[in-house]
């Protein structure tokens, strides 16, 4: 990068490093210039991060622009993003206070609770579609382009509902937003209420996240940021219109950095939900022969750099998002854009090293 991009970059977040404990600071300055590099190298319009250590927000900054028309600046307390698949360990905490309320059984066929859903060849159940293991199939086509207005869970289900599963439930792992749509539903019926109403309630308030919502194309939400792509030549430009309604559950989010580091740090150990509930959540589940997926309920897992964590990653249509924690170090990074086009280098676990090592 170029020294004079370097330059006025950290001039532009200069102001935040100062209010920073002093053990930071390092960390910070080289936190900078790492999104730096992956702000100009994917030619992202705005960024957001946020860092929590054992509780304490210890670095919260925007980069570059929620709108470029306007020249409205990213603002990590408050501009919300497309979450992506960071919906899905949000939409998993829901189905843990149901666990724990013992309200669901999470082996129990998928008809248990959705019962107007077409029985296949095989039982599903809330496990193996929580675990991306009960063969119901991903996006195709065009679908991930969706801007069709759905009123209910229960009608996007009409996207699916009628193929085949893909493979006996358990045999395989393969990746399915669409199987967080069918756990919504099933979240509907045993809590008895609309299931974004109900995560509103048991998630994002009773957490604090007072700037997560869903991402409702007829409403007006306050420091929503505008959405953008990259051309062929490396332009920017508007992403397309999509309405996430089809996928609330596995996809259809907004949120600020501060908000999902909020979220993540609850989930590091027991007091939002139980000790067994979380290692339940966490830990990777298997196929039927014995193959580890790196995938529990909702959660990713793994190492970097010799130290295990857990978190997702989000893709949307004018959005990419990497949550990461560092349970053993007590650490929690959120990175946020607002581009369809982004490679993140590993910049969050990178980030989350630099204050590993204070």
């Amino acid at each position: 990068m170029q020294k004079k991009f370097l330059f006025i970059f950290v001039l532009f977040v200069v102001n935040s490093i100062g209010a920073q404990p002093s053990k930071y600071l390092e960390a910070i300055d080289s936190a900078i210039i790492y999104i730096g590099e992956m702000k100009e190298g994917s030619k992202v319009p705005g960024v957001s991060v946020s860092v929590m250590i054992k509780g304490d927000l210890v670095f919260s900054q925007g980069f570059g622009y929620a709108d470029l028309e306007q020249g409205v600046r990213v603002d990590p307390s408050k501009t919300k993003f497309r979450v992506g698949s960071v919906s899905k360990p949000m939409t998993a905490a829901s189905l843990a206070k149901l666990f724990e309320e013992g309200k669901i059984d999470l082996d129990a066929p998928i008809q248990t609770y959705v019962p107007n859903f077409p029985k296949k060849e095989f039982d599903i159940s809330l496990r193996q579609l929580a675990g991306h293991i009960a063969g119901i199939r991903h996006y195709r086509g065009d679908e991930f382009l969706s801007a069709k207005n759905y009123e209910t869970v229960t009608e996007g289900l009409e996207i699916f509902a009628e193929d085949d599963l893909l493979f006996k439930p358990g045999d395989q792992y393969s990746y399915s937003s669409y199987a967080w749509n069918l756990i919504s539903a099933a979240i509907e019926s045993a809590a008895r209420e609309e299931f974004l109403s109900y995560v509103n309630q048991v998630v994002f308030q009773e957490l604090g996240m007072n700037n997560t919502c869903a991402d409702h194309i007829d409403s007006l939400i306050s420091f929503r940021t505008r959405y953008y792509a990259r051309t062929g030549s490396g332009g920017i430009v508007n992403a397309p219109f999509v309405d996430n309604s089809y996928k609330w559950a596995g996809g259809g989010f907004l949120s600020t950095t501060e908000d999902l580091v909020k979220f993540g740090n609850a989930h590091m150990k027991e007091g939002y939900l139980q000790k067994r509930t979380l290692d339940i959540w966490r830990s990777s589940q298997k196929t039927s022969d014995g193959k580890a997926t790196n995938y529990g309920i909702g959660w990713r897992s793994g190492e970097y750099g010799g130290k295990k964590w857990f978190g997702h990653s989000g893709g949307s249509v004018g959005g990419i998002t990497q949550l990461i924690i560092y349970p053993d170090q007590e650490i929690v990074v959120a990175v946020l854009t607002n581009s369809s086009d982004v490679n993140y280098r590993n910049v969050h676990h990178k980030v989350a090293h630099l204050f590993i090592q204070n």
